[in-house]
């Protein structure tokens, strides 16, 4: 997946996912919503077959529970490999 940003509003939209892996997020998006709408596009893409109500279901409950567990947007470090070795 990778994530591109700009302004949505045209679409009225605050994300949008596309089947090439591709996301859009709306840049003027911050903090909270900015995290949910990221996971709400990133599960469109992984899980095509989930209902909207579902995706929204996922992508505000993890929103809780990492922002909870006081996960925030501050730095790019991916030096350590995620489970499947990428």
């Amino acid at each position: 997946m990778k994530v591109k940003y700009r302004r949505l509003g045209k679409q009225q939209a605050l994300g949008l996912s596309y089947e090439d892996g591709l996301i859009e997020i709306d840049s003027r998006l911050k903090g909270k919503k900015h995290l949910e709408i990221l996971i709400h596009e990133a599960v469109h893409y992984l899980l095509p077959e989930m209902t909207e109500e579902g995706t929204i279901r996922l992508s505000v409950g993890l929103t809780h529970l990492l922002w909870a567990e006081g996960y925030r947007r501050c730095e790019m470090d991916d030096s350590k490999p995620m489970q499947d070795g990428s």
